[in-house]
Parts: structure tokens; C-alpha cells; sequence
């Protein structure tokens, strides 16, 4: 039996498969360096210690151990363990779109955006329309995404901080963006996967789920707290009766998560300033940096700092498209960047991360390339 895909490639991840591991810059990454075991289990209290040295390679519980789910509660404002159910991100992205859409509905997805925000949305048969940031500012206006509803508008899905401009909004428009949603019966899928990367003089904003009733909130260990080796991120939202549709799906995929993976994340979760703390120190470091380089290249790139997150979405001066700048830097360099074009996004803009260690070894060697070639 042949078999054939039914969903597109996912273009993001198929082009990190090519270089990821291979090359030697990488430079548009939007996770933050890995943590070491060393370093998560030096965090770890007697308690937390002792649960990873006890620990039995068995079965899982399929929505997660309910001390983790407990701990990842506390999170949050309103949800209990009975409101969580763990598993890998993307799977619960998945898992989401294919038990609450059917073909005649029809989605608003904020653009650009991670692809599985909106492909399994495709792959579905809705309808889709896309809500575009000003891009003198990345500014996303509500009054927009009002416009893009219809009568069978069935989910709008968001991700502040975003990926991969780093807008983000005030209090004010999220609570204007759940009024829009709930005028109008519709789900809010929020993927919160950099949640509590906000800059200095920013202020937070609280997750979907604690603030509607139909919101659902996506995050995990990836982003925020620099573990995106564990693939542990959960789903949080008021409707138990929807997580027991996720989980009844669940058993048909992963079915549980890891086991040493749940361990390592609650250390994480209970210890989360000693994770998130350090990445917000070298995000903001690196964002000087290419401040500073945009202040030397002003007629090649410009760039809006980020409100938060780990990335933003510079754009550059040049002639040829950004798909074939990045092929030439990449063989010429070994840095690796991200076109807009495989965000399906317009050309002429690249994604960059903040979040990498070598950042300013990596911007210097992009200084060098670019005072060779593009002066």
C-alpha cells in the first residue's frame, strides 16, 4: 500500500532538518540554549532529588503525573490539575484543532506564525483568514481581527509573545481580543509557549485560559525555561469535557509522556527563576547587540526590538529575496537564518534569536560577510 501524505511539509521544521546539526551558526533559533542535567538536577531540592533517584522506567499517567499537573497549576490564576493535560507540544496543538473543527468551520490565525498553528487548521478543510500585524510596528489592532469574523468563525488562534516578531499586546487589547471571542461564541487557542519572556518596562499579560472561558492556553518546557529536550508542554483551559476529548485522542498517539522528562520538568516548574531569570538576561543582552549593529548597517537592516519573546523579524535592504541571501550566508558562513518565506510570509524579512550564548560571535562574523558583500 502506498502511502501519501495528507498534510503539507512543514516548511519551518523541514529547513532546520537541513542545518540544524549541520551547520555550524545558528542564528535564528527561538529556544534559548539548553540547559545541562548537571544544572536542572543542581535546582532540585532533597525532595525532588530523591523522586529522580527512585524513579521507574514504567508507564505514565496519560494526562501526567498529577504532581506535575499540580505544580504546572500553580502557573496559573484559576486552573486546577483537572484543568492540565501534559503531553508533547505539538501534539497537543494537533490533538486541539482535530477534536474541536470540522470542514464547513471557519478560523481567524494571526500571521506570520508557526505553521501548526494554521496547517492542521488547512489540512481540516476549514476556511482560514489571516490577522496581519502593522509592519511599521508589528502592532496586531483588534479592530482588524473584529473585522475578519463571520457567523461560522469557530476558533481564533493567537501566540503572544510572538514568533516570530516579538510583538505583544497590552492588557487592554488581549481583554478587547477575549470581548471579540465571546460576542461571538468562538474558541480562543492561545499558544503561550514564550509566556513570561516580557522585557523590562513591559508589562505581563495573564493566559487565555484564566481570563475566558473558552480559552485555551498551549505552553511548556521549550522556550521559556530552555528545555526543549524534554517535549513536555501541557494544554490549560476551564473545559474539563474538552481535555477528556484531548486525552481520549492522546491514546491513540503518544498515549503518556516520558517519564524522566516529567521528573526534570517539575524541578524546572518549582525552581522557574533559575530558568527563566538567565534567559531573559541574555535575550535583552543580545538584543543591544544588534541594536548596536543596526546602528552601524542602517541602510541594510532595520528591525523592531521585541516587546518580548526570544526572536524578532528584521527586515533587510537588499535586491535579491531573503530565501536566496540566506542560501548564500549559510554556504558562504555557516550562519544559519530564517526567510520570511518559510514563514509563507512576504519576502524580505529573516527571523533572528536572542536566545543563544554565542550570539555576539555569530553577529560578528555576520558584520564581516556583511561589510563584504552588502556595502
Amino acid at each position: 500500500m502506498r502511502f501519501e501524505l495528507l498534510i503539507e511539509n512543514f516548511k519551518l521544521e523541514r529547513y532546520f532538518g537541513l542545518y540544524e546539526f549541520k551547520t555550524r551558526h545558528l542564528f535564528s533559533s527561538s529556544d534559548c540554549d539548553g540547559y545541562s542535567m548537571q544544572y536542572v538536577l543542581q535546582q532540585a531540592s532533597n525532595k525532588e532529588l530523591e523522586l529522580w533517584n527512585n524513579l521507574r522506567l514504567g508507564y505514565t499517567e496519560s494526562e501526567g503525573s498529577f504532581r506535575l499537573r499540580e505544580y504546572i497549576s500553580k502557573l496559573y490564576q484559576k486552573m486546577t490539575p483537572d484543568n492540565i493535560i501534559v503531553s508533547s507540544p505539538g501534539e497537543a496543538n494537533f490533538i486541539f484543532m482535530n477534536i474541536l473543527l470540522k470542514s464547513t468551520d471557519h478560523v481567524i490565525c494571526i500571521s506570520p506564525s508557526y505553521q501548526s498553528l494554521y496547517q492542521v487548521v488547512k489540512t481540516i478543510g476549514c476556511e482560514i483568514s489571516f490577522w496581519e500585524p502593522d509592519k511599521n510596528n508589528w502592532h496586531y489592532d483588534p479592530l482588524h481581527l473584529e473585522s475578519l469574523v463571520r457567523k461560522n468563525t469557530k476558533l481564533i488562534i493567537i501566540n503572544f509573545p510572538h514568533n516570530p516578531t516579538g510583538a505583544f499586546p497590552s492588557i487592554n487589547e488581549l481583554m478587547k481580543i477575549v470581548e471579540i471571542a465571546d460576542d461571538n461564541h468562538i474558541y480562543l487557542f492561545s499558544d503561550e509557549m514564550y509566556h513570561l519572556l516580557t522585557h523590562k518596562n513591559i508589562q505581563e499579560i495573564p493566559c487565555i485560559c484564566d481570563v475566558y472561558e473558552k480559552g485555551v492556553s498551549l505552553w511548556g518546557m521549550s522556550k521559556t525555561f530552555g528545555l526543549a529536550g524534554l517535549r513536555i508542554g501541557w494544554l490549560a483551559c476551564q473545559n474539563k469535557k474538552l481535555l477528556k476529548k484531548v486525552l481520549s485522542y492522546k491514546d491513540y498517539l503518544s498515549i503518556c509522556n516520558n517519564a524522566p522528562s516529567e521528573i526534570l520538568s517539575m524541578i524546572a516548574i518549582n525552581h522557574k527563576d533559575q530558568f527563566i531569570a538567565p534567559n531573559l538576561l541574555k535575550i535583552n543582552k543580545n538584543i543591544r547587540l544588534l541594536v548596536d549593529f543596526k546602528s552601524s548597517h542602517r541602510n541594510f537592516i532595520n528591525f523592531i526590538s521585541p516587546k518580548a519573546g526570544s526572536t524578532c523579524f528584521a527586515h533587510l535592504n537588499i535586491l535579491e529575496s531573503t530565501y536566496e541571501f540566506c542560501q548564500k550566508l549559510i554556504k558562504r558562513t555557516g550562519i544559519m537564518l530564517v526567510p520570511s518565506e518559510i514563514f509563507e510570509y512576504e519576502s524580505g524579512y529573516v527571523r533572528i534569536g536572542f536566545g543563544r550564548n554565542n550570539f555576539p560571535e555569530i553577529l560578528d562574523i555576520f558584520h564581516e560577510y556583511v561589510e563584504k558583500y552588502y556595502n
